[in-house]
């Protein structure tokens, strides 16, 4: 029963954070802080995200076929490769170490 105690406080949050959000005044969307804080932290949130996934195995750092698939990834994008070039690219190389065996 608790379970759903959670899912249901935490469905209320989120329709309360939803509401704060549309019921802002537009004077303060409208400043400058507001606007580049709007257009960074979606970036910063997946990228630490992304960084989770891929070095961390719980509570350990971990260097396996993840993090070579995107440092090659890295590495196509610096060479200004096409995306799907780049998504390729961080597969092959990923798919490449786990069948090496790391």
């Amino acid at each position: 029963m608790t379970v759903w105690i959670a899912i249901a406080v935490t469905a209320v949050g989120c329709y309360l954070v939803k509401y704060l959000g549309l019921s802002a005044p537009a004077g303060v969307l409208e400043r400058p802080l507001v606007k580049r804080l709007a257009a960074l932290l979606p970036v910063a949130l997946l990228a630490a995200l992304t960084a989770q996934q891929t070095f961390a195995d719980g509570p350990h750092l971990m260097l396996d076929a993840k993090a070579a698939g995107v440092a090659a990834a890295a590495v196509a994008l610096v060479l200004r490769a096409p995306f799907l070039l780049v998504i390729g690219v961080a597969v092959a190389v990923t798919a490449g170490v786990r069948a090496l065996g790391g």
